[in-house]
């Protein structure tokens, strides 16, 4: 496919307009205009190849031939993660597994949270611009900060591959690397910069969580989430 040096997320290529924040982008910092050509994507998989037919700082109107498609992405990366008390912290790591290929994203809040309130429309944005940096065609799904028990519940009947990394000791802990299986759903759990508690490990061993390693060194929150995303998609 024909590339553009700009890119722009439309949740609906169908509808053949931008929304206002992107429309504004394209004409006040970008200074596009009628006839240039754009891509776009809807971090859903599918993108095109468009020419701007009308534009101002409010709308902008393309036409395109046709919708691309990628193949679906054959593993599930799902990572609930404390977010940290500095946010740019936090943006970092959604960031960079967005570069890298994350499927979902939830933050938590566990006993020893630094950060217990998010803007949530602001993060998706970061989202959006990291993905339409790095090229990818897919954006993260971003869900509501949830409690720890409340998240270990819901995943009860999932047929992910569990895991929970955490720096205590353990008998049956393992690297995460030794244990992910190829093409396999993963949801990993990533606690704040004190680590999870006792009884939160405890809690998610009950419930088929493996507890797991992510190498020798003691990782910041952020760096763990990127080392976590990064090592099951080389898998």
């Amino acid at each position: 496919m024909t590339t553009s040096k700009h890119r722009f997320f439309c949740e609906d290529i169908t509808s053949k307009t931008l929304s206002e924040d992107e429309s504004n982008h394209a004409a006040k910092v970008l200074r596009l205009q009628v006839g240039n050509q754009i891509e776009l994507f809807d971090g859903k998989g599918n993108s095109a190849m468009a020419i701007i037919s009308q534009i101002s700082k409010k709308s902008l109107h393309f036409t395109f031939d046709k919708i691309q498609s990628v193949e679906p992405v054959n593993y599930d990366i799902h990572i609930g993660i404390a977010p940290t008390k500095n946010i740019d912290r936090f943006v970092f790591f959604m960031e960079k597994c967005t570069e890298i290929g994350i499927t979902q994203i939830t933050p938590i809040l566990t006993q020893k949270s630094e950060r217990r309130d998010l803007k949530l429309d602001k993060l998706k944005k970061n989202l959006i611009s990291a993905a339409k940096q790095s090229g990818n065609l897919m954006i993260p799904q971003l869900n509501e900060l949830t409690k720890l028990s409340e998240f270990i519940s819901t995943c009860k009947t999932s047929n992910h591959q569990k895991f929970i990394a955490h720096c205590a000791q353990h008998d049956d802990k393992q690297e995460l690397k030794s244990l992910v299986h190829f093409n396999k759903k993963v949801i990993i759990l990533i606690g704040p910069e004190g680590d999870f508690t006792s009884e939160e490990v405890n809690l998610a061993t009950a419930n088929h969580f493996k507890a797991v390693s992510l190498g020798t060194s003691r990782l910041r929150t952020e760096t763990a989430g990127i080392v976590a995303c990064h090592t099951v998609h080389l898998i």
